[in-house]
């Protein structure tokens, strides 16, 4: 912007530095002295043409237009993104993780979201995409689990069902996702709710995750990999956040195969801060 040119450059000629002090004197201060020989530009509707302003402007002054620019830039700025519309709906296909995927609710959702977007895909091939954690499950003469894989780094168990098959968290399906679609996948967890619906509204649905029945988890779990300690719910489970009102979240469902299920917003809120607030969507 030109005005911000010229104000960055009219500053150092007064010999100021960054806490307004005059270091061409030690005992005088110029802030509000006329610059009787300086004009400023005056701002119009097209930054591109100019014209020059005669009245003599104080340092004060300047610091006001500069700050005038900034607010007006910023106006500009915010209004390049779309507001969040009061409700909306995707239409987004309906894909049953069973019979293949007894465990794949996070790849199934996944694939749903990807044919959203026109991507070629199916939930098998996720499968077979997704990174996994090959760490075998460990458990006690009680059965009790004592070591297992980190979902952080990629599947944890057998997807299919035919092992025990736990799940897969945010970063391995952003990586799947960006081999899907290079450069565009978008992670929104620990991101404030609101945000997550600002997406859907801006037309994209997100996988998020939840429990079985939307509610709070109430089966604790935990094992160790390697030395570190994974601390989580054994009844997690991912859906596609696919619209939304003033009052209810609409879910399709990988596991129940319902389409646009009605929750209460407050209810699922409450489930998805539990479970870390995780979503992955992509722009």
């Amino acid at each position: 912007m030109k005005n911000l040119c010229l104000l960055a450059s009219i500053l150092p000629m007064f010999g100021f530095n960054h806490f307004g002090e005059d270091t061409m004197t030690s005992s005088k201060r110029i802030i509000n002295q006329p610059l009787s020989s300086f004009t400023v530009e005056e701002k119009r509707e097209s930054l591109s043409s100019v014209t020059l302003k005669e009245t003599p402007y104080t340092l004060k002054n300047l610091k006001d237009e500069l700050f005038k620019i900034k607010i007006k830039a910023g106006k500009r700025n915010s209004a390049s993104f779309p507001q969040k519309r009061d409700s909306a709906m995707l239409n987004v296909v309906l894909i049953n993780q069973n019979p293949e995927l007894r465990y794949g609710c996070e790849v199934t959702s996944l694939a749903m979201v990807l044919q959203y977007a026109g991507v070629k895909t199916n939930k098998m091939d996720l499968y077979h995409s997704i990174q996994k954690d090959p760490d075998p499950i460990i458990r006690s003469p009680k059965g009790d689990i004592l070591h297992w894989g980190n979902p952080a780094d990629g599947f944890v168990g057998d997807m299919t069902g035919r092992r025990a098959g736990y799940a897969v968290f945010d970063i391995p399906m952003i990586a799947l996702i960006n081999q899907k679609l290079p450069g565009r996948a978008l992670n929104l967890t620990k991101q404030p709710f609101e945000r997550i619906l600002e997406h859907v509204s801006s037309g994209h649905p997100v996988v998020v995750w939840t429990t079985g029945d939307y509610r709070l988890p109430d089966r604790p779990e935990g094992w160790y990999h390697g030395k570190k300690y994974i601390k989580t719910p054994l009844d997690l489970h991912a859906v596609v956040l696919v619209g939304y009102d003033a009052k209810y979240v609409y879910l399709n469902d990988p596991l129940s195969g319902r389409r646009q299920v009605r929750v209460s917003k407050e209810q699922f809120i409450s489930s998805w801060k539990a479970l870390q607030s995780r979503a992955v969507s992509y722009n």
